[in-house]
């Protein structure tokens, strides 16, 4: 409720001690404390009567019912974020295998043999 460091706590204690004195200072913390456990109490109370009303009003099944729609694992968007980031990362591979027929892949080498042709020898 209050971010209080013991700084600002240790502040707070001497200006009381000047300003109620070190007689009635005791007292005075005392009935601090009391006042503070009654706060707590009574919003604790309010609490649960909220809940109780919340849940005769039929409050809580919604909220559930409302929290299951938006469940992105209910909807199966999981498994859509898996796929688009499975493909996201897929890199098609190069075929390793030799080329279809009628494709070339690599220009013939010009340095290699090529095949002598063929004569009609008249015999």
């Amino acid at each position: 409720m209050f971010d209080l460091g013991w700084t600002e706590l240790l502040l707070i204690g001497i200006v009381a001690l000047i300003v109620v004195g070190p007689k009635d200072l005791p007292g005075m913390f005392r009935t601090l404390g009391r006042f503070t456990a009654k706060a707590r109490n009574m919003a604790r109370e309010f609490q649960r009567a909220m809940d109780d009303a919340a849940d005769t009003a039929g409050m809580k099944d919604t909220v559930k019912d409302l929290k299951d729609l938006a469940n992105p694992r209910k909807m199966g968007l999981d498994k859509l974020n898996e796929a688009a980031d499975a493909f996201e990362k897929w890199e098609p591979k190069k075929p390793s295998g030799p080329p279809p027929s009628g494709a070339t892949t690599t220009p013939p080498d010009q340095n290699a043999a090529a095949p002598a042709p063929e004569t009609k020898s008249d015999a």
